[in-house]
Order: structure tokens, then sequence, then C-alpha cells
């Protein structure tokens, strides 16, 4: 999506300058006879662009804030020097954002940086307009664009990572360490793993997003996320009961045998052991509460 002149003069009000009506081609090329026959200042060399950017930060210091010709200057030197933005976003190395999206807050910086800068301190216009660009995206990438809140440091530590990995995936062709990364950045490499992990709050998934298609498991996250399996309980209390069915006296345990494992009803088991079903009740009673005392103290 290109940033026109319109669009840049529209975030003018929002930096603390009026907007003016851009002039009719008459009157621009009075104002600007330094671009007569240039179609599209976005397409000018970068050579011819900081010469015209000088010319232009000085007539723009002469011209009134609020002005048709102030606004129509300033749009123009924002078209200009688009390239410096195009760069600041490729010095991020790949992003999850829009590159559209980095452009729009790029061009912001870039605007101020037109606004604050003083043609009278001799230094060229890109060597004070990247930073102010750069800074312009971090904040962006620093306030906007974090799924989980995580302290500033380790935000800013998740750029220096990026833009280290980058570095150093090309030189040693293949993915860094953490020592390396840490003798490459001079941090300890606590640090390093602090900030690694930190990245990885930068964005979240929906665990409906559609897993990996390859092999036999397609289909959402949530299909292939885990869960607790109850049978593990039942077999950490089958161990834990063994002894204390060992402990019990032998009547009791072929009461239990005879409950749980033939699944036979009170009355069939006092008929086979010659109890009544109120005693056979009162002892499996007394069996079950003890094997439950011995569990709680386990």
């Amino acid at each position: 999506m290109a940033v026109t002149s319109d669009e840049l003069l529209l975030q003018a009000p929002a930096l603390g300058s009026s907007t003016a009506a851009v002039p009719a081609p008459r009157t621009a090329r009075r104002i600007l006879p330094e671009l007569a026959g240039v179609e599209d200042p976005r397409q000018v060399a970068p050579a011819d662009a900081r010469e015209l950017t000088k010319v232009l930060l000085a007539r723009l210091a002469t011209l009134e804030e609020g002005t048709r010709e102030y606004s129509y200057v300033r749009s123009t030197l924002v078209e200009i020097n688009l390239s410096l933005v195009r760069y600041a976003i490729r010095r991020f190395g790949s992003q999850q954002e829009s590159t559209d999206d980095l452009l729009q807050v790029g061009s912001v910086g870039l605007i101020k940086a037109i606004d604050r800068f003083d043609p009278d301190h001799g230094a060229e216009f890109a060597t004070f307009a990247i930073p102010t660009v750069l800074g312009e995206i971090r904040r962006h990438f620093r306030d906007t664009t974090w799924a989980v809140h995580v302290p500033r440091r380790l935000q800013e530590l998740r750029i220096t990572l990026a833009k280290a990995q980058d570095e150093l995936s090309q030189r040693l062709d293949r993915a860094p360490t953490v020592a390396e990364l840490a003798d490459h950045l001079s941090l300890p490499q606590d640090e390093i793993l602090e900030g690694l992990t930190a990245a990885n709050a930068h964005s979240t998934d929906s665990i409906d997003t559609a897993g990996s298609r390859d092999g036999d498991r397609p289909g959402a996250l949530a299909d292939r996320l885990g869960e607790p399996d109850g049978r593990l309980d039942l077999v950490e209390n089958l161990v834990a009961l063994k002894p204390l069915i060992a402990a019990l006296p032998e009547r009791d345990r072929l009461i239990l045998s005879m409950r749980f494992t033939q699944d036979l009803t009170q009355s069939q088991i006092g008929a086979r052991i010659g109890l009544s079903q109120m005693q056979v009740s009162r002892l499996l009673s007394r069996a079950l509460d003890q094997l439950r005392q011995g569990l709680d103290g386990a």
C-alpha cells in the first residue's frame, strides 16, 4: 500500500501541525521548481533525493507552519525520503507484522524527524532521521504487538536477539547456540535464555488454529493437546492399596474379593461364608474405612 501525501498530511495534526490543502499544480511548481518534470517524488534516485532534501528542508524552515506551502513542502519531503523508512523496516528482519503497517508507523517517525530537524546544524538528514524512524517502529513493537505483557527490558531484548540470530545464522550457516548469542551480545547466558523465553509471549495462537498437515495428524491444535489420564490415578491407588489389603484379616480380604472381583451381593457373600447380610455389611464397611485411612496417611 503506497503512502501518499494526502495520507501523511492526515497524520500531521496528531503530531502538532495543522493541515492545509495541497496546492494546485501551478502553485506547486511555483513553490518547488526543483521538482519540475518529476512525476512521482517517491521515485527520485537516492543521490538526487539527498540534494532535494537539503533544499526542501531549507525552504521549510522559511515557511510559516500551517500554510498550504508549508504542508506541501513537508509532505513532499516525506515522499522523497520513504526509502529511509523501508531501510529501517529491513533492519528488523522478518516479523509477523504487515510491511504496510510498519510503513505507516515508520512514516510517522519520518514526519517527526522532519519537524525536529535543524538544517543549520550541518548534519545529514538521513543520519538524524533513521534513529527516529527506528525508535518509532521499536515503540510500535513494544507497545502494541505483544500478546502477553512482559517487562520493557525483555521486549527490547527480543528485538536485539532477533537481529543477532539473523546475523549469526548467516555467518554460521546454522542456528546459533545460547552461548554464541551471549558471546556475540556480551550478555550473560541467563539473560539470553530469559529473552528467548520472553519472545514466546510476543504472539499466541488459538488452540482452534489448524495444526501441521504433515503425516496423519491434521486438524486443530486443540485436537492434539494432551489431557490428564484418570487411569494413572487408578494405577497409583492400586499400588498403594496392595500392602494395605495384605494387612487385612483373611476373612476381610475374602469379602472384598467376592464383593469387588466377583461382583457378588452382600446376601450372596453371607450365604457362602455363613454370615448374615448385616454382618457382611459391617465387616465390609470396617475394611473399607481401614483402607481409606491407610490411603489418607500414605
